[in-house]
């Protein structure tokens, strides 16, 4: 065959192969993710709306899994996307009383994410259900803010520092200002401030950590790092997410003690070890993982086998961290 002649091998081809991998559960879990990163990558940039949304059903499909892990990072790309066409999908998954917990926070964050007014309902309902899990609640919180903000006068008013992290995230950082690194840590564990604004002082502390070479950068992930004494576990989770999207080395020793802490909540630990993943180019962090292969928590082990597939793609200097989506269509 030439290559005139597979020259028009169809997206829809692409997208199929895609979900075939993402939805075996033969499949290596880190090939499955990185089906999972090429789908979210077809669903944000194909011009094509049909194809956009047969990327969203092909990762929504995997909410089949019997892994947490892999759900979980189904709804969080699925809220980066932005698409209408996730809304439905995600409030499935909030609203499944017998799904993992976490799964569901993130279901609940990636309405946010989508920031559309009509999904206000259904975050209120969970977020004052009785009896709800306490990381669904305050997810619901946080991401009910987000959405009242993004819809807000106060929001066209102000003036967002640029930053070098394409995510939409649970809240923007702090309004460009004068505030210092010091400033922002008092705030990020003020626990007397609403969620929505220490995640606030979160977003806008890893701003100033990036890039690592700032004078504020040391400074700022040392700041967050005090985010894990926090005593909510989605708000540390969350500062390991941050400590991921930066890849700073003065973050390991704060991440690894969080994934070396069998005390800690699993969605903490798993989020610490995909962040050194992160890192995996830094001497000792590869060993560190290792040792948590067999760790009696199934969605720590499948992160560091997820996390050591990462340390592997930033050793190999590869683009991004995912399939080719030609590549896997052949």
């Amino acid at each position: 065959m030439t290559t005139t002649d597979a020259a028009p091998t169809s997206q829809a081809a692409t997208i199929a192969s895609l979900r075939e991998s993402l939805c075996s559960e033969s499949t290596p879990l880190a090939v499955r993710f990185r089906a999972l990163f090429s789908l979210k990558h077809v669903a944000q940039t194909s011009a094509d709306a049909g194809e956009a949304v047969a990327a969203i059903e092909a990762i929504a499909a995997a909410f089949k899994s019997p892994s947490a892990l892999l759900k979980h990072e189904l709804a969080y790309c699925l809220g980066q996307t932005g698409n209408a066409a996730a809304v439905q999908p995600l409030r499935d998954v909030l609203s499944d009383l017998q799904e993992d917990p976490m799964c569901r926070h993130e279901a609940a964050e990636a309405l946010g994410a989508i920031g559309t007014a009509d999904n206000l309902e259904i975050l209120k309902q969970f977020r004052d259900r009785e009896g709800e899990e306490v990381v669904v609640t305050e997810t619901c919180e946080i991401a009910i803010d987000r959405i009242e903000w993004e819809n807000s006068k106060e929001r066209q008013a102000e003036k967002l520092r640029s930053s070098d992290f394409a995510s939409v995230d649970p809240a923007p950082p702090m309004a460009e200002s004068t505030s210092t690194v010091e400033e922002l840590g008092q705030s990020l564990m003020n626990e007397s401030l609403p969620l929505f604004k220490r995640y606030r002082a979160m977003f806008a502390l890893r701003d100033l950590a990036s890039p690592p070479d700032l004078p504020t950068a040391v400074p700022a992930v040392l700041a967050l790092a005090k985010g894990f004494a926090d005593s909510s576990a989605l708000f540390r989770h969350e500062i390991a997410f941050v400590f991921g999207q930066l890849s700073h080395p003065a973050s390991i020793p704060a991440l690894t003690a969080a994934l070396s802490d069998v005390k800690e909540a699993s969605m903490v630990r798993h989020e610490a070890a995909e962040a050194l993943g992160s890192l995996g180019e830094e001497e000792g962090v590869e060993e560190t993982l290792k040792r948590f292969l067999n760790d009696d928590e199934k969605v720590v082990r499948e992160s560091v086998i997820v996390a050591l597939d990462m340390a592997e793609y930033e050793k190999g200097g590869q683009a991004e961290y995912a399939l080719i989506p030609e590549t896997a269509a052949a």
